[in-house]
């Protein structure tokens, strides 16, 4: 059975399979961190409810793991899915109470997780809120793995994927259980890259460094009871903005000045936190565009080595790049709209 409180729970481990003989590719990495993380919900307000670690040598054997729930200091969401209420998270460390740990647990190695960017982006937030800098430098995708192994999938469900290497689930949407499960599915993946030499698809982490403070914090740096009176409730998506009123005026010219009504798109990890970075773009009164077209005025990325779809489809169509602390510095001076 599985505390209510921060320390590991135990469970079997899972077998240790023996690693192909032979060189290992040069390059990959000496360890990896897999994670899973439940949340309060999918926005950038939302917290963490629970978290678990398996750390992996460099061919991927189990080292060890780790599970904490954590107060998220509101309600805790979706409990339907993660299973986690409020009189099981009322007692639970914080987040800054468990940071340590975690970190040590992710230090020096590729974050692996199964659509890596929530995980990670929700981890990002959370360090940043505690005001620490997480110790990850890259994070590997396995939904991205899956693809480049070209595996026959019919979907890149976390549950389908497992069940393709016979590994069985016993809580799904439990953190340490879907951790466990992405463990002995990213061996097999890894161990098939390797004998086929392919480069894995890493992704660098950026560290947020600015962020907008949600209404479902308590705001005083004390732990707040989850479920509160004047707590944030609810479990909601990300936020509609209003249609931009200035029409396209075009693509960005490089050295030149953004204009009202372009159109901008973003790729990869940013330093402000996305939401907030793409609220001061539509405060500038520029267009906040979710893909990429001939239409698409610049394209923001921190990343332009990174074959993210985006990125692929800006060189296909021509559309300009720039980096984020170039267009933070363009937001300063946005020019008119013509006829403004």
């Amino acid at each position: 059975m599985l505390d209510d409180h921060h320390q590991p729970a135990m469970v079997d481990l899972p077998p240790q399979r023996a690693t192909p003989e032979g060189p290992w590719p040069e390059g990959y990495p000496s360890g990896y961190a897999v994670v899973d993380v439940e949340t309060t919900g999918l926005a950038s307000h939302d917290r963490i409810v629970s978290a678990a670690v398996y750390r992996l040598t460099a061919r991927g054997e189990v080292e060890d793991h780790w599970y904490s729930p954590v107060n998220p200091q509101r309600d805790p969401g979706p409990t339907w899915i993660h299973g986690l209420t409020t009189e099981m998270l009322r007692d639970a460390p914080l987040f800054e109470e468990i940071v340590d740990e975690l970190a040590e647990r992710l230090a020096d190695r590729v974050l692996v997780a199964h659509n890596a960017v929530f995980d990670w982006t929700m981890l990002a937030r959370e360090f940043a809120r505690a005001e620490r800098t997480p110790p990850v430098r890259q994070r590997l995708c396995t939904i991205r793995l899956a693809k480049e192994l070209a595996l026959p999938l019919p979907n890149h469900r976390l549950e389908t994927l497992v069940g393709h290497f016979g590994v069985e689930q016993r809580r799904a949407h439990h953190a340490l259980d879907d951790a466990r499960v992405l463990a002995e599915a990213f061996r097999p993946s890894l161990h098939q890259a390797a004998s086929r030499r392919l480069p894995l698809p890493l992704h660098p982490c950026r560290p947020i460094t600015e962020w907008a403070q949600g209404p479902a914090s308590s705001g005083d740096g004390q732990r707040a009871r989850v479920g509160a009176a004047g707590a944030w409730r609810g479990w909601r998506p990300a936020r509609r903005r209003p249609a931009c009123p200035y029409p396209n005026p075009g693509r960005y010219e490089p050295g030149g000045r953004l204009v009202q009504g372009m159109r901008v798109a973003f790729s990869g990890d940013t330093s402000t936190d996305r939401e907030l970075l793409e609220d001061q773009a539509v405060q500038a009164g520029l267009h906040v565009a979710t893909s990429v077209s001939r239409l698409t005025s610049l394209l923001v990325t921190n990343a332009p080595e990174a074959m993210t779809s985006k990125l692929v489809r800006a060189r296909a169509v021509g559309t300009p790049i720039l980096d984020e602390a170039a267009f933070t510095h363009l937001l300063r001076d946005v020019a008119p709209a013509e006829g403004e």
